[in-house]
């Protein structure tokens, strides 16, 4: 009968709406690279990366590591979980983790420093170029924040046979070294309350050993593989750049 109102439930239309493909989701949002240079870097990524991983390092920092209650999830008897103070006061500044990702072998590490800086990123560098002893030509993946491109990096990395591939503006995911901030994010300071930046400072670097001796362990490999799965998915776009190649 015209004009009729037919009254469905809450769950009724749910369950409809779930038949045909239709859920409640979270909107999305990306942020458009406006680098000039965009396709052109990231083509040089992945040029280095398929050719010759094992002359590739990335570098980025990792922080601000502030000392406080950090909420996270963990095993524990039923209806007891851990409980942290939800009050704190941030008297103790910050740190940053300069962390440094061998590509070819599959290995992190990485130094706290009080603050970001040229100088400190030179010595991250230096690091890197310690690590290929043998002299041959490297490259390093690093995003264009204005502490990693002085005159005296640029300076320093022709002089040593260091490539420096910058990833484009708003492109920090084509790094290498950012699928594996998330588990160290996860393992370290999930679920924390850390009394001091020496206690802070030694959960980080303890799981940077124990995932440098197990880097084919399930729980290391699930976190960085979703990543890249992600970035590197069909379902459109380099995360804001142009559509993937769907022919290579």
């Amino acid at each position: 009968m015209h004009g009729r109102v037919i009254r469905i439930g809450r769950e009724a239309s749910r369950c409809l709406l779930r038949r045909h493909g239709i859920t409640f989701q979270r909107t999305t949002t990306w942020k458009e690279s406006p680098d000039p240079d965009r396709d052109a870097k990231l083509d040089r990524i992945e040029q280095v990366l398929d050719r010759f991983p094992d002359r590739v390092f990335a570098f980025d920092e990792f922080g601000p590591l502030g000392i406080r209650p950090t909420a996270g999830s963990c095993w524990t008897k039923q209806g007891k979980p851990n409980r942290l103070p939800a009050t704190y006061r941030r008297t103790h500044g910050v740190t940053y983790l300069h962390g440094c990702y061998s590509v070819g072998d599959d290995r992190l590490w990485g130094v706290n420093r009080r603050r970001r800086g040229s100088a400190n990123t030179l010595a991250a560098l230096k690091s890197i170029r310690a690590a290929r002893p043998d002299g041959v030509p490297i490259c390093i993946i690093l995003d264009n924040l204005s502490a990693h491109t002085g005159a005296d990096i640029r300076h320093w990395a022709k002089k040593n046979k260091v490539e420096l591939c910058f990833t484009p503006t708003y492109a920090s995911w084509a790094n290498p070294i950012e699928a594996h901030f998330g588990p160290l994010r996860q393992f370290t300071l999930a679920n924390s309350h850390h009394r001091s930046h020496p206690a802070q400072t030694r959960a980080p670097h303890r799981y940077l050993r124990w995932r440098n001796t197990n880097a084919r362990h399930p729980d290391v490999l699930t976190a960085p593989r979703k990543e890249r799965a992600r970035v590197r998915s069909e379902k459109g776009i380099r995360r804001g750049g142009r559509p993937l190649d769907t022919a290579a």
